[in-house]
């Protein structure tokens, strides 16, 4: 039986980055116990992310990070979270980040921060897609509890737990047949469910977690609907941010997302976050690993 709604909330971001320090440069964060078979890689991302903003002062915020998943996380467990103070310079601010679980690596990060500074000049490409209304479109969970004629108990509990709306701008491909040919070119509007507060280190390290999301779905678009029957399991390898300008991730902001390739098994995504003003706030890239789907997820 599912809980009622007032017992199922979703997962409060604010909660989930909210770090134990357990010493000077060492942290611990917990990892919500989820029927999947690895932690969500974007949780791991954003408290990283936390725990290296927590030893840089906070007059510089992150302009960019790079970051390895290594070993697939097991929910449930907590992660601890070594910080390395790589560098303080008069305008930059490095970090270096190793998760730890079960006194295994499982994700390695560096970020630098960067005082804040006036520009000589500035540009920026405009968003592909036209700017509309999010409030207009489906929410992702909707769209497919509509499909499928409903979800099954568990995935509907994470979807009523999930702490980001996400909707999609083209319509979702049911079938391969559907997907076969697909431009690998993806775009969805997404925002934080619940108020995320003032403090900018939060909202940085909550967009973070969602970029993981649906990154590679553009991916495996030309392959196989992102909802229904699979022919591949996938697995991050690696994800990196560039953060431009300043945002709230508790507004809307639109996800682009494009594949210039795939090959060897490898596929690599690009993707821009706007805000609704047509502003580019961050710039993404991953590279996912993909294998035809067996019993368990990609070994590395």
């Amino acid at each position: 039986m599912i809980p009622p709604d007032d017992e199922v909330r979703p997962e409060r971001l604010v909660d989930l980055l909210d770090l134990e320090r357990i010493e000077v440069n060492i942290f611990r964060g917990q990892s919500p116990d989820e029927s999947l078979q690895r932690v969500f890689g974007g949780q791991v991302a954003g408290q990283a992310l936390v725990a290296a903003g927590r030893t840089t002062p906070p007059d510089r915020p992150v302009h960019s990070l790079h970051a390895y998943f290594l070993r697939p996380g097991r929910p449930g467990v907590p992660i601890v979270y070594e910080v390395e103070r790589v560098r303080d310079g008069r305008s930059f601010t490095t970090r270096r980040v190793t998760a730890v679980q079960q006194g295994r690596t499982i994700f390695a990060l560096t970020a630098s921060f960067h005082l804040p500074e006036p520009g000589a000049f500035a540009h920026q490409l405009p968003p592909a897609r036209e700017l509309g209304d999010p409030e207009a479109l489906p929410r992702l969970a909707d769209e497919v509890r509509e499909h499928l004629g409903g979800l099954p108990q568990e995935l509907e509990r994470m979807a009523r737990r999930q702490p980001f709306d996400i909707r999609y701008v083209d319509r979702l491909r049911w079938t391969a047949q559907e997907a076969a040919g697909a431009e690998p070119r993806s775009a969805v509007w997404m925002r934080a469910v619940t108020p995320l507060g003032d403090d900018p280190l939060v909202h940085t390290c909550a967009l973070t977690y969602a970029s993981d999301t649906t990154l590679l779905d553009a991916v495996r678009l030309p392959v196989e609907p992102l909802w229904g029957a699979r022919v591949l399991d996938l697995a991050s390898l690696d994800h990196a941010m560039w953060f431009h300008r300043p945002f709230r991730a508790d507004e809307w902001l639109l996800y682009e997302q494009e594949s210039p390739i795939a090959t060897g098994g490898l596929g690599l995504a690009r993707g821009r976050i706007y805000d609704r003003s047509g502003n580019l706030l961050v710039s993404v890239v991953q590279e996912g690993l993909f294998r035809p789907r067996d019993d368990g997820p990609p070994a590395r």
